[in-house]
């Protein structure tokens, strides 16, 4: 034991060695910072932010290009959850559930509280997350090898289950959002025979629909329309924020939900093919399950906050364990990563803890210290995005409608994108006024065509027998799971708790 810890503080010496050489140190903030400004503007998320500045890599030395990179993309997550927190738009999709309770914070003047709970919850995941991949990387990324299929397709259907059982008001509206989503998400060709299907004839539904012009229709637009009915066009008036720093009780509520986020995070991030999405909310679904006080959740809860953005920063640096490890990109900005690696002349996989341990290492290292940059840099700023909310509403909602456009026209350079976010805007703004919440829709949206791929993948592999969900212990375990949690929001008495959801 004594030459395990030994060897491993040996390695972490080596890994800030590294890191802290003034090239990449330099490389890691100029990441950092790229990556936050970009992540800032509506509708860019991670994974365009590190395609557009990939290219700025390819000319530097091999660690200090996956040092920039990691930076960008630590630094496009905390620009999501700031767009998410002060204008209620998700910078992307696990930023959805940070919407619930963190723009209701900033509505009752608690901006800079809720921006500091975002910075330090993702300081803390990243801290325990990066000592995870230090102590643990190779053994528990061979643990995901186990899951196959019928394991994946059980986790996706609790990712969907939790969707049902953190949305508050009506059991059935919540059903129907997670089946419309799912429905959504299958628009397009059909991946095994290549034929179209709900498309209606239209030639921009042929690639499916893009995440992003949902979110910011269903989200941003939405919020909008409902701002300016119920204020005769003057906008909600936002309290001016009382406090830039989190109270001692805000603390103490948000530590223990930080902390459970991040374990939550760790273990459903190392999975191939996972998404930050299903750990931002089953760790939302789990604070809001342990409060006393379940009814407050999305009228600006901290837990609210601390707990999703703990879960999806842990889950998205915990998905280099198995792309480092193995060499198995566990979703897109992973793949993006290894294709880097790639372009450097570096074969992923596990020889690279042995034959690169400076890479290996030193990238390790670098994580513990994007996270810390993050926070340095953007602390001081939270002054500047609360101010963001002084801005008059007439001023305001039209400057969010142009970069909802901008950001929707710059993934594609197409028009029918920004169509698409009108009609969703549309469609959320008339399922607000039903009270149908749209988190769910979004998560049946990202879901929908995985859980279809891992299906039928399981029946091919099955010979279409169903049984083969209950007969392999990993997807039993998840489907008892799920059996559990809907059976609890099925109980009378927890039924009547639910309450009304925000609108």
């Amino acid at each position: 034991m004594e030459a395990i810890l030994s060897g491993l503080i040996g390695n972490i010496g080596l890994g800030f060695s590294v890191a802290l050489s003034p090239l990449n140190l330099a490389l890691c903030l100029i990441g950092c910072l790229l990556g936050t400004l970009i992540g800032v503007l509506p509708g860019i998320g991670p994974s365009a932010t590190v395609a557009m500045l990939m290219p700025l890599t390819f000319h530097l030395p091999p660690v200090g290009a996956l040092i920039m990179l990691a930076g960008v993309f630590y630094g496009s997550q905390y620009g999501g959850s700031t767009t998410a927190i002060l204008v209620n738009l998700p910078g992307e999709s696990s930023s959805v559930v940070t919407t619930l309770d963190g723009h209701a914070m900033a509505r009752n003047g608690r901006a800079g509280a809720a921006l500091a709970v975002a910075a330090l919850a993702s300081l803390f995941a990243g801290t325990v997350t990066t000592l995870v991949i230090a102590a643990a990387g190779p053994p528990v990324a061979k643990l995901a090898l186990l899951f196959q299929s019928p394991d994946y397709v059980a986790v996706m259907v609790l990712g969907l289950v939790a969707a049902v059982v953190l949305a508050q008001g009506s059991l059935a509206k919540a059903l129907a959002m997670i089946a419309l989503g799912v429905f959504l998400g299958l628009v397009g060709t059909d991946v095994t025979t290549g034929m179209q299907r709900y498309t209606l004839g239209v030639n921009a539904l042929f690639d499916g629909i893009g995440f992003v012009p949902v979110a910011m229709g269903l989200f941003g637009l939405a919020e909008i329309m409902l701002n300016l009915e119920a204020t005769q066009g003057q906008g909600r008036v936002v309290r001016p924020a009382d406090r830039l720093w989190p109270s001692r009780e805000d603390f103490k509520l948000a530590t223990p939900a930080a902390a459970r986020g991040t374990a939550m995070g760790v273990a459903l991030g190392i999975l191939p093919g996972s998404t930050t999405d299903i750990p931002a909310y089953a760790a939302y679904s789990l604070e809001k399950k342990l409060s006393r006080e379940p009814e407050k959740f999305g009228h600006g809860m901290v837990q609210g906050v601390a707990a999703p953005e703990a879960a999806n920063n842990a889950s998205a640096q915990a998905g280099f364990i198995p792309m480092l490890s193995l060499g198995i990109p566990p979703n897109a900005i992973m793949a993006m990563m290894i294709g880097a690696m790639m372009i450097h002349g570096i074969a992923p996989g596990p020889q690279i803890i042995d034959k690169q341990p400076a890479l290996f290492w030193g990238l390790v290292a670098s994580m513990w210290l994007g996270n810390a940059l993050l926070v340095v840099l953007n602390l001081p700023l939270i002054w500047v995005w609360v101010r963001l909310l002084t801005i008059p509403y007439r001023v305001l909602f039209p400057a969010i409608i142009i970069f909802c456009c901008i950001g929707c026209y710059s993934l594609k350079n197409n028009l029918s994108d920004v169509v698409i976010m009108a009609i969703f805007g549309v469609i959320g703004y008339g399922l607000r006024k039903m009270r149908f919440e749209p988190a769910p829709l979004l998560l049946g949206f990202i879901l929908g065509p995985m859980l279809e791929e891992n299906f039928r993948r399981a029946m091919l592999i099955s010979e279409g027998d169903l049984s083969v969900f209950v007969t392999r212990p990993i997807s039993a375990g998840f489907l008892a799971v799920s059996t559990a949690l809907l059976m609890m929001v099925l109980v009378p008495s927890m039924r009547r708790a639910r309450g009304e959801g925000p609108v």
